[in-house]
């Protein structure tokens, strides 16, 4: 099925059909940079939302994922943002800061949300009814709003660090491992915003005995 085919308000529509008045969706974005938080949103729509294009933040230009988080913000009936530093990951680990970000940007959403659409993640301990769906970000109108979110707020906390650290390149690598990054990792070290616990960080570490 074709992206233009997918009905991206079925879970909504089924939801708002049972009486269930605010959907929330949630995404994450930067599980897989060696730098930097792990951003979670979580996005309470209108019923008469509409915003054609939108969709998962990666299959977005730049250009558009920051019109649409434009559109969004001043749509939304609720915008949240949840997140977790290179410390508590490497503290519990990539997934259960991702899940401990995801709670927080639900606790922080001003509207307490009837259902919570999440993808692909589970929050066993989470309160409010939810549904996880694979690939969410593609099947859901909120989940694709939440993705934005994330993904552009990330994206300028990147262009700030990329001012303070320009060597390493992470306004256009967004943190991840890079042919760039690796060697100006290994050229100026380990920054403090580094996630130790990751493979090439705690390689680079090893090999200097700074772990």
């Amino acid at each position: 099925m074709k992206q233009s085919e997918v009905n991206l308000y079925q879970y909504e529509e089924a939801l708002w059909n049972e009486g269930k008045e605010y959907v929330a969706g949630v995404d994450e974005v930067g599980r897989g940079p060696l730098v930097g938080p792990v951003v979670t949103a979580c996005v309470i729509l209108p019923k008469d939302f509409s915003c054609p294009g939108l969709t998962d933040s990666k299959k977005l230009s730049e250009k558009k994922r920051n019109e649409f988080y434009d559109y969004i913000m001043e749509h939304a009936l609720s915008v949240s943002v949840g997140m977790k530093d290179e410390k508590v990951i490497d503290e519990v680990n990539i997934y259960e800061a991702t899940k401990l970000a995801m709670y927080e940007a639900i606790e922080k959403s001003k509207i307490t949300p009837d259902h919570v659409l999440i993808d692909a993640m589970k929050l066993e301990n989470l309160t409010i009814p939810s549904t996880s769906i694979i690939k969410g970000d593609a099947k859901s109108i909120t989940i694709a709003a939440a993705s934005v979110i994330a993904k552009v707020a990330r994206d300028r906390m990147m262009y700030e660090l990329d001012k303070e650290h320009p060597e390493y390149d992470f306004r256009h690598n967004k943190g991840y491992p890079t042919k760039k990054h690796l060697e100006a990792i290994e050229k100026y070290g380990v920054l403090p915003c580094h996630r130790r616990s990751f493979g090439p960080v705690e390689a680079y570490l090893l090999d200097h005995d700074e772990k």
